[in-house]
């Protein structure tokens, strides 16, 4: 009989047991927390309902918003969707209007405060070369190496080609695979005119799509033991079994964090080289700091970016969810903010959010939230681990496992979809 472990409920591993309950195929989900989503969740503090980072979505993520769907999530209620906008608080302002590419993204630049029309052009022009060679970077180098090389430099790399990069990948463009970037620019600009669109949260994460995907798992049969953390996974000529439960199972998907994986592939020596695939990654941090003011305080857009030094994103919380006066900001890769205390570190961070925002009080108070790991480093040529091992009904699934995106939602979702897909086609045959 068919039956399957997932080990891990963050979002590979519950899209991979929601496509597994919906097959009517038994699953289990463990997860070592109290919580669902795991590095994209819900945390509360002193009563307020925050997230472990702030995430949005493109409207390419097709598998992630499909899934929602399925679970009764609906995508146009729990996101603010908009045409692609980069609104920066020093001035410049790129809009793209909702119409078929290259038109918007040619409008967009063209008509973008703080570019030049010849910088516009220059931009266009980047993108023709990367769509003339089918978005392939042979060999992978740096995304710095790529902007350079194609005169993508002052306001255009400031302002579009680094914060795309860094949000999107999670790594700074001097270390950054210039290939992935490009599928990432493949994917959201180009193709159908709502790839392009920005999806912000108007909930918190948990509610997107863990807790709707856990009441459709146990609806559909399956279920899901929090607060038990699997350490050992074996297998006889039967079955697999996790620690020392007295399931047996004729799948397990390995979902939860890698490092955490590479430890449960342990038992499988004929997996040595995917646990040291796995043990070569290197990360990259997310910082979230949540600054509480007045409540009439607003910032001009949901989202505005900010110059730095360590400031990128902000976001309105109140505009988004109604949580009047609590900003998020958002400090992705690496940097020298991760050597300052929290203290400092909130303080900075006010200091420049006053400065881009004359006249801003003192906040009420200060929460920052770190995820030292929150994604992979990733990094040109970089080795990531297939989804499917040589062990028989054994798989992975994550952000990190082999595939053209990046540390995102979407790659996570997308690799639990094909995990449970592999299960889901042994089963059939």
């Amino acid at each position: 009989m068919t039956r399957a472990a997932v080990v891990g409920a963050g979002w590979a591993g519950m899209a991979a047991a929601v496509c597994l309950a919906d097959r009517e195929i038994p699953v289990a989900v463990f997860e070592a927390s109290r919580n669902l989503g795991g590095r994209a969740r819900r945390v509360t503090i002193d009563g307020s309902d925050l997230d472990n980072g702030q995430h949005i979505l493109i409207g390419a993520y097709r598998e992630t918003l499909a899934l929602m769907r399925k679970v009764g999530a609906d995508p146009e209620q729990l996101f603010l969707r908009l045409p692609l906008e980069l609104r920066f608080a020093d001035g410049f302002h790129l809009r793209a209007p909702r119409l078929p590419y290259p038109l918007n993204l040619l409008a967009g630049l063209l008509g973008a405060r703080g570019l030049s029309f010849a910088q516009g052009l220059t931009a266009i022009r980047f993108m023709a070369h990367l769509q003339k060679n089918a978005f392939r970077v042979e060999p992978d180098c740096s995304v710095e190496a790529l902007l350079v090389t194609n005169g993508q430099l002052g306001a255009l790399r400031r302002y579009l080609w680094e914060p795309l990069c860094i949000s999107a990948l999670n790594t700074p463009p001097a270390d950054a695979s210039a290939q992935v970037f490009a599928n990432v620019l493949r994917d959201g600009l180009t193709g159908a005119r709502e790839n392009s669109d920005l999806l912000l949260p108007c909930a918190n994460l948990s509610r997107l799509f863990p807790e709707p995907a856990a009441a459709f798992i146990t609806a559909h049969g399956g279920s899901i033991e929090m607060g038990v953390a699997v350490r050992k996974v074996t297998r006889d000529e039967t079955a697999f079994r996790l620690d020392d439960l007295p399931q047996r199972f004729s799948h397990v998907i390995i979902a939860c964090a890698p490092q955490h994986a590479a430890t449960l592939l342990g038992g499988f020596p004929e997996l040595e080289n995917a646990r040291r695939t796995i043990d070569a990654l290197q990360y990259e941090p997310i910082f979230s700091c949540y600054l509480r003011y007045p409540d009439p305080v607003r910032l001009p857009s949901p989202m505005l970016g900010l110059a730095g030094p360590i400031c990128q994103w902000v976001f309105d919380r109140g505009q988004l969810s109604g949580q009047l006066g609590l900003l998020a900001v958002v400090i992705s890769a690496t940097g020298t903010h991760e050597e300052l205390s929290q203290q400092e570190l909130a303080g900075r961070i006010h200091a420049e959010l006053k400065a881009a925002l004359p006249g801003l009080p003192e906040p009420l108070w200060t929460k920052i939230i770190g995820e030292k790991r929150a994604t992979f480093s990733c990094r040109p040529a970089l080795m990531r681990p297939a989804g499917e091992t040589n062990v028989p009904g054994l798989s992975l699934a994550g952000d990190y496992t082999a595939s053209d995106y990046p540390g995102t939602l979407e790659a996570a979702v997308r690799s639990g979809i094909a995990a449970a897909k592999s299960i889901i086609t042994t089963k059939a045959t």
